[in-house]
């Protein structure tokens, strides 16, 4: 696709649908349930800013003339849908919600609510999911998020 998104004979409106249609798709493929580390937050940043890149091309510079990458802040200018990180929050709090509503019987409710039995292995605390959930209740709204379990909350006013 590398080919594709920089090739000169397509034009940025093809493009940009090739990679909403296609790229996007796959790589936000179950996203919902994925617990991102920091280190992985950036490469997808990296991954979109790349891609990015490629379909827009460089820039010529007005001083000099001479073409040039375009920066990261150029880019978003240019293109206006929401960016990969802030679609995969907002599937994650969807899904949530959705979860949430579910019964105790049901599998992926008992999977995501309960505790896993034995030790942990030995390093730093890894993030889970339910610790992403808690995170972005904290930055969408100080009113809604008071501490208290984030199932009660979506299933009270279904605000994931």
């Amino acid at each position: 696709m590398q080919n594709l998104l920089s090739a000169n004979l397509l034009s940025k409106n093809l493009k940009i649908k090739i990679y909403r249609n296609i790229i996007l798709p796959v790589v936000l493929c179950g996203c919902e349930t994925l617990s991102l580390t920091l280190r992985e937050e950036r490469r997808l940043r990296i991954f979109e800013n790349r891609a990015l890149m490629r379909i827009f091309g460089p820039k010529r510079d007005e001083m000099t003339g001479e073409l040039r990458k375009l920066h990261n802040k150029e880019l978003n200018d240019l293109y206006s849908s929401p960016k990969i990180f802030r679609v995969i929050k907002s599937r994650r709090n969807r899904w949530a919600g959705h979860v949430a509503r579910m019964r105790e019987r049901r599998c992926v409710y008992r999977v995501l609510v309960g505790k896993p039995e034995g030790k942990r292995p030995l390093g730093g605390q890894r993030r889970r999911w339910e610790d992403n959930i808690k995170m972005a209740l904290q930055e969408v709204g100080s009113g809604v998020w008071t501490g208290s379990s984030w199932l009660r909350i979506g299933t009270v006013c279904g605000y994931l």
